[in-house]
């Protein structure tokens, strides 16, 4: 039996760049994967693929739809959904490809089979080939997550499906029922919209994105319902029937009474749950929170001493750079060194159009907390970079301490604001104020601009406003 420095299960984003630092460090480490492809879920089902769809899918409406007004005369344009499907899975192939070039790049031994913890200081991985067992000075669960069921309608892969078989319909459905308004059900919502299907969104929550700041959630519901897409809030699924070529809905709101909606594709995008069974966690005493979530200290240590847990599996986004920054914390705690994660500075991403992005508290949370504070907002559509790219829809909101003037949460809805959050970030991991933001010179014409007006308006000083 081979022993390890540390033995990581589970090759996802987290998994992957634990096994990275720490191999930087001097240990020696393999890396566990019941998949033949490394990168978990993000890599191979979720974050990557469901981007390159969302580009795509893009592409094809601005042609279809907006060519025209930058004078662009186009003649016939068709949907080749087999070579957009080939696109993702080449860009998945080659990022999991990459993945595997970093692990021999950096010593890394990658085992293929199911992990399991059968002592504190073991794991045993079962494959085609049998059981081996792996000696473990310290494991790093990196186990992830899996879609959500609903107990009245199981998903069957055809008719009622998760997000793994949304990235890969065969055809383009004709209605399309999504159930939760989610950052899933929504980027998948406005991929298969864009390409030709009627897509309904039935939220039991009153808003999109319950995570996000209220403001940006109604901002973001209203271009989407302007683009075509039927959200229903407020809206609870009571009852479904699974016919041969369509799903029968009962749906109950207080607006609308009771209702049937009839899809032939049904997308159950209702959250995701930790991954531990059959990873003999209980059985070698791993303690376990409400939820099935692993419970972890300060440096995601579990219980057991030696055994650390990263990712989806603990508290916290369930976000794969959430996980990675995880993952690097456990490497250098293991190798003597002082591993953090900043959680008040994790940004989170909607990418619909216009996208949504946050890093910080919400206006709703800093009032709970007694917290003061000054808010200062700004929109896209006097920005003369968001006038060229005809995407005008969307604001920034920077919500700063009252006394202090720092910076303590940024929420955008528009255009490329995934790239844009990460000066917030920075901003804040350096406990910058309103005013550092709003004297940092930005370039012009560009979308931060709008970044940089906001913070002006925390002081009530935008300039083109």
């Amino acid at each position: 039996m081979t022993t390890y420095d540390l033995v990581v299960i589970g090759a996802g984003p987290g998994g992957y760049v634990c096994a990275i630092r720490a191999a930087q460090l001097g240990l020696k480490v393999a890396l566990v994967e019941k998949r033949t492809t490394l990168g978990g879920t993000c890599l191979n089902v979720g974050c990557i693929p469901s981007k390159a769809l969302l580009e795509s899918s893009e592409v094809f409406e601005g042609i279809m739809s907006r060519a025209a007004e930058h004078g662009v005369v186009v003649g016939d344009v068709g949907l080749d959904l087999d070579g957009l499907m080939a696109r993702k899975q080449r860009i998945v192939g080659e990022l999991t490809g990459g993945v595997t070039a970093l692990m021999k790049k950096n010593k890394v031994e990658v085992i293929t089979g199911r992990g399991e913890l059968t002592a504190v200081d073991r794991v045993t991985v079962h494959s085609d080939d049998g059981a081996t067992e792996l000696g473990a000075t310290h494991v790093c669960l990196a186990l992830g997550s899996a879609s959500v069921n609903l107990p009245f309608l199981p998903a069957d892969g055809k008719r009622v499906v998760s997000s793994t078989e949304a990235l890969s319909f065969e055809h383009v459905p004709e209605h399309l029922v999504v159930i939760g308004a989610g950052a899933v059900g929504l980027e998948l919502g406005s991929v298969w919209r864009r390409l030709g299907a009627r897509v309904t969104v039935v939220e039991m929550l009153p808003t999109v994105t319950p995570f996000a700041d209220k403001q940006m959630a109604k901002a973001l519901e209203r271009a989407l319902a302007d683009q075509g897409m039927d959200i229903r809030l407020d809206t609870r699924v009571t009852a479904a029937k699974v016919l041969k070529t369509k799903v029968k809905l009962n749906v109950e709101s207080a607006k609308n009474g009771s209702e049937t909606l009839e899809g032939d594709r049904v997308l159950v995008a209702v959250g995701r749950r930790p991954v531990t069974a059959s990873a003999g966690l209980e059985e070698v005493g791993v303690l376990l929170e409400e939820g099935g979530r692993v419970a972890v200290d300060d440096h995601l240590r579990t219980n057991l001493p030696t055994v650390y847990a990263i990712g989806d599996l603990v508290r916290g986004p369930m976000l794969a750079h959430k996980a990675e920054d995880e993952g690097v914390a456990v490497a250098e705690t293991i190798a003597g060194l002082p591993g953090h994660v900043n959680y008040d500075t994790i940004p989170n991403v909607v990418y619909t159009d216009p996208e949504l992005a946050m890093v910080g508290r919400t206006e709703a949370q800093l009032k709970e907390a007694g917290v003061p504070f000054a808010t200062g907002r700004f929109m896209f559509r006097p920005n003369g970079r968001a006038k060229s790219l005809g995407a005008e829809v969307g604001l920034v909101k920077i919500l700063a301490h009252a006394d202090t003037d720092e910076i303590l949460g940024v929420h955008m809805v528009g255009p490329r604001v995934s790239e844009l959050i990460a000066e917030a970030v920075v901003a804040m991991e350096l406990h910058a104020s309103a005013e550092d933001l709003a004297r940092t010179c930005h370039a012009h014409p560009t979308l931060s601009e709008v970044t940089r007006e906001a913070a002006l308006a925390v002081d009530k000083r935008a300039l083109h406003s």
